[in-house]
């Protein structure tokens, strides 16, 4: 590699790939080299559990941050919402791209919404946090299981292993498949995990020739947005394993309002609790002390209760 050359390493499933070419497409218009490094990660091998139980989504980060460590790459783009909220020493989240649409969608082959799903539908997903919410909405549905990549789950739905999926509405239409969504949550409806239709680029703390090309791609709003999300996660311990909603959303009057929700990690049908706050948000302090107290109106509630086996 010559000193003009920028590895990306990334995941190697079809939307990883576009993700991290997006980015390189970005930085090489920057007058930059870039090449891709393309890895298989644990989480991609590990099909047959739910992430809550085999380590969280940290899982599909982890060979791209040894690659990183050892040289043989310099920076990786994650799906934001796939990164662990304390990232290991030496690393930082170096830039947030502008968001994509970060609603969660509906798809199905034969049903146009959630309503007209028959009683005992059987929905496929592997997020807790959408299993609380959907079982909040429909107590009758079956919830099953549904890992592998974008590809992976559309076929199983395609298949007839399930009347219906819920996936990120950003990943389908970065790939051009916003035609397969029958219906659209609202954010209020459902409300997004942390981080979810944001991109996030991920370098040694220490790579200070890369830190000027990517300050330039950052989205101020959206990282600002996503910190104040993920700030809630971060005060209430932080693991992949909570069944947790955070999305923030900017006003006309420029203030942000974070809406969050928690259900029960293993009692889905309990109650969800919710809280939403909003403030005046112009850095990263503020946004993550919007956050916190969004993290504290849902530990008034129950929260460290909710939360005691995870």
């Amino acid at each position: 590699m010559t000193t003009q050359e920028f590895v990306i390493a990334t995941r190697e499933s079809r939307l990883a790939l576009w993700q991290a070419e997006h980015v390189q497409a970005l930085l090489r218009a920057r007058g930059l080299a870039v090449r891709l490094l393309g890895m298989t990660t644990r989480g991609d091998q590990i099909l047959d559990k739910t992430l809550s139980k085999v380590g969280g989504k940290g899982l599909f980060v982890k060979e791209l941050e040894t690659a990183i460590e050892d040289g043989r790459a310099q920076l990786a783009v994650h799906s934001l919402k796939d990164v662990p909220m304390e990232l290991p020493e030496g690393f930082v989240l170096a830039a947030v791209l502008e968001r994509e649409d970060p609603r969660d969608a509906l798809v199905s082959t034969r049903f146009d919404s959630l309503d007209a799903l028959p009683r005992g539908a059987r929905v496929g997903t592997s997020s807790l946090r959408r299993v609380t919410q959907l079982k909040s909405r429909r107590p009758d549905l079956v919830i099953e299981p549904l890992r592998g990549n974008l590809d992976t789950r559309l076929r199983k739905l395609d298949e007839g292993q399930h009347d219906a999926i819920v996936l990120a509405a950003a990943g389908l239409k970065r790939l051009g498949l916003d035609g397969r969504i029958r219906q659209y949550f609202g954010v209020d409806e459902m409300i997004p995990c942390a981080g979810q239709g944001a991109l996030g680029i991920e370098i040694r703390a220490d790579a200070a020739m890369l830190r000027p090309h990517l300050d330039a791609l950052a989205h101020r709003p959206t990282w600002l947005a996503t910190a104040a999300e993920r700030a809630v996660s971060r005060a209430l311990g932080g693991s992949c394993s909570m069944p947790l909603a955070a999305h923030a959303r900017w006003g006309a009057d420029g203030e942000l309002t974070l809406s969050t929700a928690l259900g029960h990690p293993i009692h889905p049908e309990r109650a969800l609790l919710t809280a939403s706050e909003r403030a005046a948000v112009a850095d990263t302090a503020a946004a993550e002390a919007l956050g916190r107290r969004a993290a504290a109106v849902l530990s008034a509630q129950g929260a460290d209760e909710y939360l005691k086996d995870v």
